[in-house]
């Protein structure tokens, strides 16, 4: 049996612990082929006071095409970080060209955090984010995103059970049949996870709060989602092996590094996915 590809549309930076370099090394702990589509190239993430950035816009296209021309095939597709309204665009038609049957599409919409949205985020690139929600199968926004992509206000980041189970199934008749809203900040020590899937009763995860956030939480969330999903795992197994996961690595990483602004240390728990 040929080994699982995914294909990973995010950036890729070389220092920082974060996006494919996070997501790349998890998904092959899971004997998945990591198929990287870089939108950008960083030296180290943007929380550095300094980094290189080159914007792979231009190139992606051309890039893509080489994957048309050798007829390549993926058993899923995972999207981060999108720049522009033109990456958007791209992605989408990777996704009506590569998306065949028993393949799904997960989309983590990294739009902002605490209520506001990135600074590139226009009103043209949000109602793109929206029109891309359209083609998942499977949503991870955080509370901020999942906001935008429903046009309601963050208000105090307080919602109750019923308000997210509505949002959900709205957004659900849109595309995605499964949705994880991740990092809800329930208390001072505890962190929510909202998971709903359609046609089943919404569930909770929670985990405690360990230290600052870090960069790449998310990035790591993702790729444990998705490599447990296409191991033919349940969404809910997959989200809660994914919020675990993230958990032990960000509790290493206060135990072991500093500053903690560097990101996730994902090493020392990889054996832990392998034995699935």
């Amino acid at each position: 049996m040929p080994q699982k590809k995914i294909a990973l549309i995010n950036d890729i930076t070389g220092f920082g612990r974060c996006s494919v370099a996070v997501m790349a090394p998890v998904v092959s702990a899971m004997k998945i082929q990591a198929v990287a589509v870089p939108t950008a190239i960083l030296s180290t993430h943007t929380q550095f006071p300094k980094y290189f950035f080159d914007d792979y816009t231009s190139k992606m296209r051309d890039y893509i095409q080489t994957y048309k021309d050798l007829d390549m095939s993926f058993d899923a597709i995972a999207t981060g970080f999108l720049g522009s309204e033109e990456q958007v665009d791209i992605v989408v038609d990777f996704i009506k060209t590569f998306k065949k049957q028993g393949v799904f599409t997960l989309v983590d919409p990294v739009m902002g955090d605490y209520g506001r949205l990135y600074t590139t985020y226009t009103p043209e690139l949000c109602e793109k984010m929206r029109a891309l929600v359209h083609y998942a199968d499977i949503l991870t926004p955080n509370l901020t995103e999942l906001c935008s992509l429903m046009g309601v206000d963050y208000r105090d980041g307080k919602f109750s059970a019923d308000e997210l189970e509505g949002l959900c199934r709205k957004l659900s008749e849109r595309g995605p049949e499964h949705i994880v809203v991740t990092g809800i900040h329930y208390s001072d020590k505890q962190i929510m996870n909202y998971v709903y899937s359609r046609g089943s009763e919404p569930r909770t995860i929670m985990v405690d709060r360990i230290g600052r956030d870090r960069s790449g939480t998310g990035d790591v969330i993702s790729a444990v989602i998705a490599g447990m999903y296409l191991n033919g795992h349940g969404f809910y197994e997959s989200v809660l092996r994914a919020t675990e996961f993230a958990s032990k690595c960000i509790e290493y990483c206060e135990q072991n590094t500093v500053p903690d602004h560097w990101g996730l240390s994902v090493e020392m728990y990889l054996r832990d996915l392998m034995e699935d």
